[in-house]
């Protein structure tokens, strides 16, 4: 499956403001974890991103570059703004209920909703550049309201992005049928590269966003030892152990040296 991902705004176009935040930030950063999730959990996905750092890119370049490359799907990650609260989506306008756009979209609204902590504004459609322009099945989030203080309060979270970008992971995968990652065939082994586990969850996405400033894509996961919760980093799954100890030496580089491997 071939999905191209599009966080809005950008560069000279900071896209809504309110709250000290802007919108080209905000999807980004929910862009950004939601590729390293399905890229870490799923197989058979290819994804494209429309930017993955802050500049600016028009419309046309974003629709023109997500149908010359033939994607299977268009995902824009957007946060909204004008008074209101809570969570919507789009297809466009010319669809039909029954369509299998309008499918994909019931899935996904239902399982971001799932993890969002946003109140449901429901499932709409609309005449939006990106929907209309696009080739293939397109949808368009709008992530909360970056004027209300509620919502904006929830943005400032690193794990409140982040499970948003799961919600929108999870969706992709049971929409299109994805299959998760489980050990390799050949040795039964699954290595996963653990760039640091924290007692902390703040440490832990003071970690992921460290990281993500190294242009290395990781995320927070929980862990229950001995009663005891820990937060750890993940940084990679592979199924050749080579890999993965390539991905500690990179990490090594840029210097995590706490870096270790668990072999599921």
């Amino acid at each position: 499956m071939m999905l191209y991902l599009d966080p809005g705004h950008g560069g000279t176009d900071p896209g809504a403001q309110g709250n000290g935040l802007n919108e080209k930030d905000l999807t980004l950063d929910i862009a950004l974890k939601l590729r390293t999730f399905l890229l870490n959990q799923y197989e058979g996905i290819e994804i494209k991103m429309s930017r993955t750092t802050d500049r600016t890119k028009s419309l046309d370049a974003r629709t023109n570059e997500a149908n010359s490359w033939g994607a299977d799907y268009y995902l824009a990650i957007h946060i909204n703004s004008g008074g209101g609260q809570g969570y919507e989506d789009y297809i466009y306008s010319g669809l039909s209920d029954s369509s299998t756009t309008a499918r994909d979209q019931d899935i996904i609204h239902a399982e971001v909703m799932k993890l969002n902590s946003l109140q449901d504004r429901g499932q709409k459609k609309a005449n939006f550049h990106v929907l209309r322009e696009s080739a293939m099945p397109a949808l368009l989030t709008e992530n909360g309201f970056i004027d209300s203080s509620h919502d904006a309060a929830l943005m400032k979270q690193s794990s409140w992005r982040q499970n948003v970008a799961q919600g929108h992971a999870n969706g992709i995968a049971s929409a299109f049928n994805l299959k998760r990652k489980t050990s390799d065939p050949g040795t039964g082994t699954l290595y996963k590269v653990i760039a640091g586990s924290f007692q902390s969850r703040q440490n832990a996405d003071d970690r992921v966003t460290y990281l993500a400033s190294k242009g290395i894509d990781s995320f927070m996961d929980t862990v229950t030892i001995s009663g005891q919760t820990w937060y750890r980093v993940q940084a990679g799954a592979y199924s050749n152990r080579e890999n993965a100890e390539n991905r500690v030496d990179e990490l090594k580089q840029a210097g995590i040296t706490d870096a270790f491997i668990i072999a599921e």
